[in-house]
């Protein structure tokens, strides 16, 4: 389990984030990229609620949400907040 603070996606836009990538291996790259896909898929079909940990420079922090969309270097929560994909570290479905 990874140690990370709950946070409101409405709370979201007020972190700061570096450019920095969270996950090193590519493996890990692809796995996050493939499950943010099936998130979305999951968000927009099903309207199903999702884990997402991620880091910011305040700490790591866990939102449950809808993802709506993502692409090459964001994903879109409902309610238009965008995470950067190089900030997640891990994708959890529930």
């Amino acid at each position: 389990m990874i140690n990370s603070n709950p946070i409101e996606k409405e709370n979201i836009n007020k972190l700061s984030f570096v450019d920095i990538d969270v996950i090193e291996d590519v493996d890990g790259k692809i796995s996050r990229y493939s499950n943010l896909k099936r998130a979305a898929i999951l968000g927009n079909i099903h309207k199903r609620k999702i884990k997402i940990f991620f880091k910011s420079s305040e700490g790591v922090f866990k939102v449950e949400t809808t993802v709506w969309s993502r692409n090459e270097k964001y994903v879109t929560l409902k309610g238009g907040v965008s995470i950067p994909i190089s900030s997640i570290v891990k994708v959890s479905f529930f």
